[in-house]
């Protein structure tokens, strides 16, 4: 039987269309995401219930809920079930380190920290839906590649990854950290700008004249809607380029 607790969502699957039954039946559940007919938090009708309805094999089902995890549209919880996950994770971005991206490059990352303390931050407390009050672990990072000042890193965490220390963040990026503590982070919010450069900036990444900085500002969650970082980073403009995919479904 069907789980009762579930939004059943009508679902039309083509047999004869050279389209996966896979990604005919996830394309459809998305589609009943994005136009609010289930809503974040909703239940979500399980495996053998949603086999058995549209007469598809578990192997099917299971791949097409598999994706949809993938794109943080669903979140799986040990006892709880499936649910449609927070709004904020409906588009999911697959975040990359530029410590790892330069390791990747050989470009001979390393990491200068400037800052680690425990602070109270009501904007990028905002920023990850906390209250203004919360205690956040801020980093500032200097980031060169050999000796090249590439970027000045400023984070915020939240209290649960408190215990990041000095020496993980010098040896290794912010992102490494997290996955060694079983946190994969998917974005929120993420805005790309230019801008002058701060004294502060101008120090760090040795800039001289009218030269600006590229600035990438985000706010991240993990697949469950939980926060993991707020971010504010300005990059050598003539150093460093931001590519974008734009993946329009």
């Amino acid at each position: 039987m069907p789980d009762m607790a579930a939004q059943l969502v009508d679902v039309s699957i083509d047999r004869t269309s050279p389209v996966p039954l896979y990604h005919q039946l996830s394309e459809q559940l998305c589609a009943a995401i994005t136009d609010g007919r289930l809503q974040p938090g909703d239940p979500f009708e399980n495996e053998v219930a949603l086999s058995q309805r549209l007469s598809l094999s578990r192997p099917t089902v299971r791949r097409a809920i598999q994706e949809m995890v993938d794109k943080g549209l669903l979140v799986r919880r040990r006892g709880l079930g499936t649910t449609v996950a927070n709004r904020k994770v409906h588009r999911r971005v697959a975040l990359s380190s530029l410590f790892d991206d330069l390791s990747r490059e050989g470009r001979a990352p390393r990491t200068v920290l400037l800052e680690h303390d425990t602070v109270t931050e009501s904007d990028a407390a905002a920023a990850l839906d906390l209250p203004p009050d919360t205690p956040l672990l801020a980093i500032v990072r200097l980031r060169l590649a050999a000796d090249a000042p590439l970027a000045v890193m400023r984070n915020w965490l939240p209290p649960a990854y408190g215990d990041i220390s000095r020496d993980e963040l010098e040896a290794t990026g912010l992102y490494a950290a997290l996955r060694a503590r079983g946190v994969h982070a998917v974005v929120a919010h993420q805005s790309i700008a230019a801008r002058m450069p701060t004294p502060v900036e101008r120090k760090h990444l040795r800039i001289r004249g009218t030269q600006p900085v590229l600035t990438m500002t985000r706010s991240a969650f993990d697949g469950a809607g939980a926060p993991v970082e707020f971010g504010d980073h300005s990059y050598r403009a003539e150093d460093y380029t931001i590519d974008l995919m734009v993946d329009e479904r």
